[in-house]
């Protein structure tokens, strides 16, 4: 694994030392460890190793994913598995539009869910709908995207790697390879988080960065749109794609259009590791999406069974961490089991 150095908070392997605390913390209070007295931890099965036996919860979350998008599915994956250790019968909904995002979080709202779980990928389409949860009583976990919005929205937190850090680890990562030009592919148009993270790589990078808008929904044009770019300018060598199943789109469109250009990507799943054995893919961004999803399960439940709040208004940062070669035997365990 590819190390990170930021000015923030020391970093492990990609995870910060707040965040591990933080995540040993919750580990502990979910099986019961360390209660006074030998209790068991709010809601636990004593000595049973089973589940939760809270009150059944009901939680929802929405999401600003595209149909296909596959990071999602190990976010879900995170969830659901801690939407059973804790009784809690788990929603999901997406939508990329942020109107639409606003329409579904109405409708768990209208259904009464014991907490909510959203995404600021669009944040003022949401704002709304997060502040009027809150003001009625239903708490809410922020995750992945728009984490600066969050507190002032209402949320009791947020999860998630801080976009810009990660953006400019990725430039920092290109300066030491040696790169001049990179292509920095933006898949979903006013998505804050993309932006963000296009934004970091050009606060670090020593040479060029432009970016390039395609439509992530369209496999075809989107892979038209980098083979173009890269035919037309020999000067790009690097292409940094930001979301993983851009990455195969962008790998095959370096193909076609005869590039040099190295590519790297934010986030993973099974292709990515196979671009990465394949040298087709020099490293990539983990932000450990199955965190995502099952902290935020696990910490609505927390607050709701024994009041616990993680973060002191900051957030709980799951990356990022730069991922090689050189992982993916470990790598291919896990995301065969969908959890990396």
């Amino acid at each position: 694994m590819i190390g990170v150095r930021t000015a923030g908070p020391l970093t492990v392997r990609g995870v910060t030392v707040r965040t591990a605390v933080a995540l040993l913390t919750t580990a502990a209070l979910a099986t019961g460890c360390g209660a006074a007295g030998g209790q068991d931890a709010p809601g636990a099965a004593a000595g049973s190793g089973q589940g939760a036996s809270t009150p059944r919860m009901t939680i929802g979350m929405v999401s600003h994913a595209g149909d296909g998008d596959t990071f999602w599915d190990i976010v879900q994956n995170g969830a659901e598995r801690a939407a059973a250790k804790d009784n809690v019968k788990f929603l999901y909904a997406h939508d990329k539009e942020g109107a639409q995002q606003a329409a579904l979080i109405q409708s768990y709202i209208d259904q009464k869910v014991d907490g909510l779980i959203v995404t600021l990928a669009k944040p003022q389409a949401v704002k709304a709908a997060v502040r009027k949860a809150v003001a009625q009583g239903i708490p809410v976990i922020t995750v992945n995207s728009g984490g600066e919005f969050s507190r002032a929205y209402g949320a009791l937190t947020h999860i998630g790697q801080d976009e810009s850090v990660a953006g400019r680890a990725v430039g920092d990562e290109l300066n030491r390879r040696h790169r001049k030009k990179v292509l920095c592919v933006v898949h979903e148009q006013g998505n804050v988080s993309l932006e963000d993270r296009c934004a970091g790589v050009r606060k670090s990078f020593h040479g060029t960065v432009e970016n390039l808008d395609v439509d992530g929904t369209n496999a075809p044009a989107s892979q038209s749109s980098v083979e173009a770019r890269l035919q037309s300018d020999k000067d790009i060598d690097a292409v940094v794609t930001l979301g993983a199943p851009m990455a195969a789109i962008a790998a095959k469109a370096g193909e076609e259009a005869g590039s040099a250009a190295q590519l790297a990507t934010f986030d993973l799943n099974s292709a990515v590791v196979k671009l990465l054995k394949a040298k087709d893919v020099t490293f990539a961004v983990d932000q450990q999406p199955y965190l995502q999803g099952y902290e935020a399960v696990d910490l609505l439940w927390l607050h709701k069974a024994n009041a616990d709040v993680l973060g002191g208004g900051r957030p709980v940062l799951t990356g990022p961490a730069l991922v090689s070669g050189a992982d993916v035997p470990k790598l291919t365990e896990y995301t065969g089991r969908g959890t990396r």
